[in-house]
């Protein structure tokens, strides 16, 4: 269980109620993206073919992993702070924690299955386990639209940005602690996925409004290349599906 941070009725002194939550729209946009193709990309894997179940599979963890840390992200910084400030809030909040209760057993059923498919390419197997993915993503998307009606007003309103701003930065800071675990570049996926859940006629000006200039000079030398060269690995024969 999430270790909770302290919380009290009002943000830390030096600090004022009010911040933006739009940041997390577009997680949600990828987080929507993710669970719309991961299914269709395990089912195209033809039988006993271990070499792109292999790939596919890198792309689950990743995946599994994600939504993990994005709840437990929430769980530590989110759900005290909101039902404490604004009580109104509290039966909303108790949704949110049995809805992550049941994404965590959904993800409980789902991930030992992956390496049994990985190993083998099984077609029984891959489509048991696609299955089970569409029921947990048609969960997901259900928890998604009620946060995003029932809890990011709330947040907006009663947060400081400093507070908000812990959800990032728990996040990065667990990435990189993991980052070792997995064999594909999870900071450049992250930060190219969230490029991609911006409009693109809006993307340049969030890009420069929100990744700092040192960031931007080291995606465009590095970064985006892993990028393109992990969506190309996903998607070898046909464009990238857009997120809108």
């Amino acid at each position: 269980m999430a270790e909770q941070l302290p919380s009290s009725g009002l943000p830390p002194d030096g600090q004022t109620a009010g911040c933006d939550t739009s940041g997390m729209i577009l997680v949600h946009r990828i987080f929507r993206w993710l669970y719309r193709e991961l299914p269709l990309l395990v089912r195209e894997v033809e039988a006993d073919d271990v070499t792109r179940a292999g790939v596919v599979g890198v792309y689950a963890k990743l995946d599994f992993f994600a939504l993990h840390l994005h709840h437990r992200t929430e769980d530590t910084v989110l759900w005290d702070r909101l039902a404490t400030r604004d009580p109104a809030c509290a039966a909303h909040v108790d949704l949110m924690r049995a809805q992550h209760a049941e994404v965590a057993s959904h993800l409980a059923r789902i991930e030992p299955q992956l390496a049994p498919w990985v190993e083998t390419a099984d077609a029984g197997l891959r489509d048991t386990f696609a299955a089970d993915i569409e029921v947990l993503r048609d969960t997901l998307y259900g928890h998604l639209g009620e946060e995003e009606d029932d809890i990011l007003p709330v947040a907006g309103a009663v947060m400081s940005q400093q507070e908000w701003d812990e959800l990032e930065a728990h996040t990065r800071a667990t990435l990189l602690a993991h980052r070792k675990d997995f064999p594909r570049d999870v900071l450049s996926l992250q930060l190219g996925l969230l490029l991609a859940s911006v409009p693109e006629a809006e993307r340049d000006e969030w890009y420069h409004a929100n990744v700092p200039a040192p960031i931007r000079l080291l995606y465009s030398l590095l970064m985006k290349r892993r990028y393109d060269r992990a969506m190309r690995e996903l998607y070898p024969d046909r464009p990238v599906p857009a997120m809108f």
